[in-house]
């Protein structure tokens, strides 16, 4: 079920922003539990993370949130900036490597010290860095984790919480995501679309598995909330297909080589029932599915991003919404990558 929870997103336009995002993720790992050896790791990488997006970076921007695996929970640390990108990760991820020459631990130390981490860059279009520290003792299959599904979502600025929310769930040998838009912004529109993750967790209990239907148990979980507009798909890698139902304008993809839109019906999920059905789609081997929020354009190709594909599916995610999250709303990527 959903796995994470996008706490801070923390603008890296002054040197004071590193405090403040070491404070920020110190304070969620006191939260969580962590003893003081591995809080103290975790306020390293992020002064680090931090320190190069401001001497180095453009439009830098810095991420804090819990990834869980019950009864576990890890920091995570997203970093993400607009260039101008880096030649080779290898060399500047080495451990001890100095990208200013004087600061001497480089990138190298977000690798040494997390439980798992992984980068991407473009030159002239920007790097993302993902780190995640889980508590110390937590087993390595815990901590590796499966990094094919990831969701990120970024609050309209002026609002503490973001009125959009994803999840999903592994269903045999695939997925089944949702990706609701809460009407408006605010903590009304994030009540409708908690409802929603609510009620697809409730669909898994009752055992519904086609797409329509579950859109149709959501329809009916949101009748006392403002609604939302609400996309669910059901990605099988292993049977090459995408069974999808949206209603209003989250939007749904197939990339692969080329780049297919999935089909959604006028309506709002919880008010006046809309026109629901299922649709299938291919899903060609290598290919990713991209929901999002009207928050993103559509205008964007993940081909601008050589080698993106061989990275987890929250590279994707990061990259997406700092390009193509452009306009004045809320924002929210969910991408499902290879198993």
């Amino acid at each position: 079920m959903r796995t994470v929870d996008d706490l801070d997103w923390i603008p890296v336009e002054e040197p004071s922003a590193a405090g403040r995002v070491r404070r920020a993720a110190m304070a969620v790992a006191g939260r969580l539990g962590f003893d003081e050896h591995r809080a103290g790791e975790l306020g390293l990488a992020a002064t680090e993370l931090a320190t190069n997006l401001h001497r180095h970076a453009v439009a830098g921007t810095a991420v804090v949130r819990v990834r869980r695996a019950d009864p576990l929970a890890a920091v995570e640390l997203v970093a993400l900036d607009a260039g101008p990108g880096i030649d080779d990760l290898g060399v500047v991820m080495a451990d001890g490597h100095s990208t200013s020459g004087t600061l001497g631990v480089g990138l190298g130390t977000v690798r040494r010290l997390a439980s798992h981490y992984d980068a991407h860059s473009v030159p002239g279009r920007g790097t993302v860095v993902i780190g995640t520290f889980w508590p110390a003792g937590t087993p390595a299959a815990v901590a590796r984790g499966d990094r094919s599904v990831a969701v990120l979502s970024r609050p309209i600025g002026g609002e503490e919480v973001c009125g959009d929310a994803g999840t999903w769930r592994a269903d045999g040998d695939g997925f089944t995501v949702m990706l609701a838009d809460g009407l408006g912004h605010g903590p009304l529109a994030a009540t409708a679309s908690q409802e929603a993750v609510r009620a697809f967790e409730a669909s898994a209990l009752a055992r519904v598995a086609e797409p329509g239907d579950i859109l149709a148990a959501i329809h009916r979980a949101l009748g006392g909330t403002r609604g939302a507009a609400v996309s669910v798909a059901r990605v099988d890698a292993a049977a090459g297909r995408v069974r999808f139902a949206g209603v209003g304008n989250v939007a749904g993809w197939v990339d692969g080589e080329r780049r297919r839109g999935m089909a959604t019906v006028p309506g709002i999920v919880g008010h006046r029932r809309p026109a629901i059905r299922s649709t299938e789609y291919p899903l060609p081997p290598g290919a990713l599915v991209v929901l999002h929020t009207d928050g993103l354009t559509e205008k964007w190709s993940l081909g601008d991003y050589p080698g993106i594909r061989r990275h987890e599916a929250l590279v994707s995610a990061a990259t997406l919404l700092r390009d193509a999250g452009i306009r004045h709303d809320d924002a929210s990527v969910l991408v499902v990558g290879a198993p």
